[in-house]
C-alpha cells in the first residue's frame, strides 16, 4: 500500500517539475501567438485600406482580410506549440495537419462549404453589401457578406442569417441591381368607360408625379377582359430602385390615379355575383312557365332543355302505363 501511494507521490512531483521546467516555454508561446494575433489584425487592416485606395470592392478587401488574418493566427499557434513541446517538430506538424485536414473536413463540412460559398460569392458578386435581396422568403439589405453566413436586415429591423450555401445554391432576386426599375399596377375601368379616354386620364395622372422617370416613357396596356371590368395594367419606372421609394411612388400613383378617374367619370367596379338555386331534379326543369327557380319566369322551354326523370318518377310512369 505505502509503495503505490510513494510511486503516486514521486509522479506528481515530477509532472510539476516538468511543469515549472515548461513554464518559460509556455509564456514564451503565449507571447508568440499574441505577436501573430496583434500581426494578424495589423495586416487585416493594411489589407482593407490599401484594397480600398485602389477603387477595389469592400466586400472583398473584407473576404481577404480575414483569410490572412486567419491564416497568420493558425501559424503563430504552430510556432507556439514547437515552443513549448520541443519534441514537436515542423514535420510532425505538417504531418499532423495533413491527417487532421481530412477528420476536420468531414467533421466540418458544412462549414467549409459555406466559406468556399463566401468566397465565390464574394468573387462572382452576384449582389454586394447594401443590395437589396428577395431569398429562400427573406427579404432585407445585405449588411456583411462573411465567411460562414451572410447578414441581411429586414425591412421591419430584423436581422436574418443566412448560410453562403443557400445564397449559392438557391434562387436571389437583386432588386437594386440596375440603376432603374419598373413598377405596375392593374387598374380596373367599367365595360361602359372609354378607354382610350381612361388610358390619357392615366397617363396625364403619371406625368404629374415627380419620382417617375420619363424615359422609359410610362405606359397603359389592356390585360384583361374580367368579370366586372376591362382591366388596365399601368407600368413606370423609378430611380433609385429602393423598396421605400418604390412603395412611397405606388402610394403616389395610385392616390391621384383614383381621384382623376373619378372626377372623369370613369367607373372603377368592384366584382359582382349573382347566385341562382336550381334543382335540377325537379320534374319542371326546363319548363319556364313551372320551374320556381333558377331560369326567370316567362313562355316556353329553355332551349335545349330536357326532361330527366328521376329514379322514383321512372317507377312511378312505369306503373301507371298498361
Amino acid at each position: 500500500m505505502s509503495t503505490g501511494v510513494n510511486a503516486a507521490v514521486e509522479r506528481i512531483q515530477n509532472i510539476g517539475r516538468d511543469l515549472m521546467a515548461a513554464l518559460p516555454n509556455v509564456a514564451i508561446g503565449l507571447v508568440v501567438v499574441l505577436i501573430f494575433w496583434f500581426a494578424a489584425r495589423v495586416v487585416r487592416t493594411l489589407i482593407q485600406r490599401i484594397w480600398a485606395t485602389r477603387g477595389y470592392e469592400r466586400d472583398l478587401a473584407l473576404l481577404f482580410g480575414r483569410l490572412a488574418s486567419a491564416a497568420l493566427t493558425v501559424l503563430g499557434v504552430l510556432v507556439a506549440l514547437t515552443i513549448i513541446f520541443p519534441s514537436v517538430t515542423p514535420a510532425s506538424l505538417f504531418s499532423l495537419l495533413g491527417v487532421g485536414g481530412v477528420a476536420i473536413g468531414f467533421a466540418f463540412r458544412d462549414i467549409l462549404q459555406n466559406l468556399l460559398a463566401g468566397i465565390l460569392i464574394l468573387l462572382t458578386r452576384p449582389f454586394r453589401i447594401g443590395d437589396q435581396i428577395i431569398v429562400s422568403g427573406s427579404e432585407g439589405t445585405v449588411e456583411d457578406i462573411q465567411v460562414r453566413a451572410t447578414l441581411i436586415r429586414t425591412y421591419d429591423n430584423r436581422q436574418v442569417v443566412i448560410p453562403n450555401a443557400d445564397l449559392f445554391t438557391n434562387t436571389v432576386t437583386v432588386n437594386t441591381a440596375y440603376d432603374k426599375r419598373r413598377l405596375q399596377y392593374d387598374v380596373g375601368i367599367g365595360y361602359g368607360d372609354d378607354i382610350d379616354m381612361a388610358k390619357q386620364v392615366i397617363l396625364e395622372t403619371l406625368q404629374g408625379v415627380t419620382s417617375i422617370r420619363t424615359d422609359p416613357v410610362p405606359e397603359v396596356l389592356v390585360v384583361d377582359l374580367a368579370e366586372s371590368s376591362v382591366n388596365l395594367r399601368v407600368r413606370w419606372w423609378i430611380d433609385p430602385p429602393l423598396r421605400k421609394d418604390a412603395l412611397d411612388t405606388q402610394d403616389e400613383v395610385l392616390h391621384k390615379l383614383k381621384e382623376a378617374l373619378l372626377a372623369h367619370g370613369i367607373d372603377l367596379p368592384f366584382p359582382t355575383r349573382q347566385v341562382l338555386l336550381h334543382d335540377q331534379t325537379e320534374t319542371t326543369d326546363g319548363d319556364r312557365a313551372r320551374q320556381r327557380e333558377g331560369w326567370p319566369r316567362g313562355q316556353g322551354d329553355v332551349p335545349g332543355a330536357r326532361w330527366i326523370p328521376r329514379r322514383s318518377d321512372k317507377e312511378r310512369v312505369d306503373k301507371e302505363q298498361p
